[in-house]
């Protein structure tokens, strides 16, 4: 997943997840990551997924935004790459991944090998016998 952290503007601090794409950041009521800060406008900026597994963005006509402090209107975005459009900053990068519990698995294979060694030791006392 990927995740938009604000740096700057009235909401600093927050994160927001991308769970979707094509994912929205603007002004209006209706995108995904609403700022209403100075220069942001209704529907600034949009960030899609494509084919080939690369995040691509395209601003709104008219609008401008600063990628890694480069005004560009579309593009590639890279993990940890700095965007700001008007008085906010955010920071774009992939979200920590969760890791799976394995506590079953691993339970049943050390209970495979107990009994794997405890039958070793049965049939040597069975042969000595």
């Amino acid at each position: 997943m990927v995740q938009f952290k604000i740096l700057s503007g009235k909401m600093a601090g927050h994160e927001r997840v991308a769970r979707h794409f094509p994912f929205q950041i603007g002004r209006n009521a209706g995108v995904d990551l609403q700022l209403e800060d100075a220069g942001v406008w209704d529907q600034h900026f949009t960030v899609a997924l494509t084919n080939e597994a690369e995040f691509q963005f395209e601003t709104q006509s008219g609008a401008q935004a600063l990628i890694n402090g480069e005004v560009l209107d579309k593009g590639c975005l890279r993990n940890g790459d700095l965007i700001q459009i008007g008085a906010v900053e955010i920071r774009f990068g992939l979200s920590a991944t969760r890791q799976k519990s394995f506590f079953a698995r691993e339970l049943l294979v050390w209970m495979g090998l107990a009994a794997i060694s405890f039958g070793q030791v049965a049939l040597i006392y069975w042969l000595l016998q």
